[in-house]
């Protein structure tokens, strides 16, 4: 085995493997770079006021992904203004949170959707004998639009500034919630505006025991939906929200916009796979706006679906995650993703390396024939015997590294022939006959 190691030329082996396996291993690199091979153990959700929607969702997202090993930290808001600022402010230590579509204004690199969640409705509540159908029947009244931060504070403004009612005579108050909610019940305001982000069981309790207080229907809702094309068509059935109470007493024709999981561009594609499961265990039933299975779903308002999200959706989740521990089959698909892609690179590298070395031994011979062709040309031209003892000292030294040459045993019939060649041209030198040009 030794000899035989022995007729390949350590060198050549050596200039042609040692660049491959620095190219592979460069590529690994840039491979381990782009990817990261364990998730983090933590994980940062921006949710929104205390005991509102997004609180309620971040609260079961937060006991679903912490059965894997996972911890969750969850930041209350002041609703989905503040969320989307948190996630776009790099120096907020944040992943992912819960934001209504028609808020982003100008570009917001760097953010991902992971799939709308659920419709979420305005609720319009009015006091007073009668019962409003268009916003314009609230001019010169007081209003209050939900706090700053808060998805209704946002969309009541576009549509009130829709209407040309953003201005005196009609009054806006900066109030949200339960403060909203006192203001109606002791006259301070005239309308409440409020929404998911904001809106609780107690207050929605609380709206319904109010005498004189009326939930609005618009009126103009395919309008604003035409307007407004991130808005949504919604009805509110005949007795939804107290079967007993029998109310709202008839459908009421809604408006509202979608909530999207939305999520730093550099969410771990294991983590992004996780929320979504947690939020099909938790939007996935059926509810006052969506029939069961309709959400999550992969539908991008203001960001667009993350490429991970869009596989998620297409395939359902991978089959190491429905097999293995998380934490097994999150290092198994990252080594997975590490190792594919080298053994695509060094499959056409095996298969080139013997033609290399092939091509390397024939140009060793190769050059020698170049040489001996040279000193036969010189022969032809000098016939004085100092010339030729010249020339025979070259041809010896052309002998000795031929015989040197290290081959494999699949070129010995190459080598042998040269060696042939040397020893011809050598005794023509020595008789001092002219020879031809070529062997």
């Amino acid at each position: 085995m030794r000899a035989k190691w022995q007729a390949f030329s350590r060198r050549d082996v050596a200039l042609i493997v040692i660049p491959i396996l620095m190219l592979v291993a460069a590529a690994g690199w840039l491979t381990v770079k782009s990817i990261r091979l364990a998730p983090p153990r933590r994980i940062r959700i921006t949710s929104g006021p205390a005991g509102s929607s997004y609180q309620r969702f971040a609260d079961r997202y937060k006991e679903i992904i912490e059965r894997y090993g996972i911890k969750v930290e969850i930041l209350a808001s002041a609703g989905a203004i503040q969320n989307l600022q948190r996630l776009s402010d790099r120096s907020v230590r944040v992943d992912v949170g819960f934001v209504q579509s028609g808020l982003k204004e100008g570009e917001l690199p760097g953010l991902m959707s992971l799939g709308s969640l659920a419709e979420q409705p305005l609720m319009v509540y009015t006091r007073g004998a009668r019962e409003y159908e268009r916003l314009t029947e609230l001019q010169g009244k007081r209003l209050a639009i939900g706090a700053p931060g808060t998805g209704a504070h946002s969309l009541a403004l576009r549509l009130l500034a829709a209407s040309n009612m953003t201005g005196p005579p009609t009054a806006l108050a900066d109030l949200s919630g339960e403060a909203a909610a006192q203001a109606l019940s002791d006259g301070s305001v005239d309308a409440i505006f409020v929404m998911g982000d904001a809106f609780t069981p107690a207050l929605s309790k609380r709206m319904r025991e109010l005498p004189d207080v009326h939930l609005m229907s618009f009126r103009l809702a395919d309008a604003y939906t035409r307007k407004f094309p991130f808005l949504s068509k919604l009805t509110l059935p005949e007795g939804a929200l107290d079967l007993d109470r029998d109310y709202p007493p008839q459908p009421v024709q809604l408006v509202g916009p979608t909530v999207e999981l939305i999520a730093r561009d550099t969410l771990h594609p294991a983590l992004s796979d996780l929320l979504i499961s947690a939020a099909k265990e938790v939007h996935g039933g059926a509810g006052l706006f969506r029939s069961a299975g309709e959400f999550p779903a992969p539908l991008a308002r203001d960001f667009p679906l993350s490429h991970d999200a869009e596989r998620y959706y297409k395939s359902g989740e991978q089959f190491l995650y429905k097999r293995l521990p998380f934490w097994l089959a999150s290092l198994v698909d990252r080594l997975l993703v590490l190792l594919v892609p080298l053994f695509v690179a060094i499959i056409p590298v095996t298969r080139l390396l013997p033609a290399l070395y092939r091509w390397r031994i024939r140009s060793r011979i190769y050059r020698w024939y170049g040489a001996l062709m040279r000193l036969e040309r010189e022969l032809q031209r000098e016939t004085v015997p100092e010339t030729r003892a010249d020339l025979l000292k070259q041809l010896e030294e052309i002998a000795h590294a031929v015989n040197e040459l290290r081959a494999p045993a699949s070129f010995g019939d190459q080598v042998y022939v040269l060696r042939d060649h040397v020893a011809n041209v050598r005794r023509r030198v020595q008789e001092a006959r002219p020879i031809a040009q070529t062997l």
